[in-house]
């Protein structure tokens, strides 16, 4: 009888977090991109409907972003942070322009979020800065 243990360093288990993260901000793109598309297209206008798109496109963008980063974790020390960064702005960004630009169907007013998307963006910004930094002294 063979026994296996799973013995992951924090490197393989944190690039298996990161890789699974892409692969959920990805999966969930296509369902949004293809509701905002089908589902949506009666209810939005072009500006909400553009809008929307912008959000499912920067979550696919950085979930791919994220595949990279975890296949290549190995590469890098203290990746986390922009794991993090990733993470935290992909969700405020994409999640404050999915909530204001459905927020007219919603019934529920979602102006208090245009002043936090930008932060979003901003978060987003500071992990790509990061990742250069990494890269260069690799």
């Amino acid at each position: 009888m063979v026994f296996r243990i799973n013995a992951y360093t924090k490197i393989e288990k944190m690039s298996k977090k990161i890789i699974l993260t892409g692969t959920i901000f990805i999966a969930l793109a296509i369902v949004l991109g293809a509701f905002g598309a089908h589902g949506l297209k009666d209810f939005l206008t072009d500006v909400q409907s553009k809008s929307f798109e912008t959000g499912v496109r920067y979550q696919t963008y950085h979930g791919l972003a994220l595949l990279i980063l975890g296949f290549n974790a190995s590469r890098f020390k203290r990746i986390d942070a922009i794991f993090y960064l990733i993470v935290t702005g992909v969700v405020i960004f994409s999640g404050s322009i999915y909530l204001l630009a459905t927020q007219d169907l919603l019934g529920v007013s979602m102006s208090f979020l245009g002043p936090i998307t930008p932060l979003g963006g901003l978060l987003m910004l500071f992990a790509w800065i990061v990742f250069i930094v990494k890269v260069v002294r690799a």
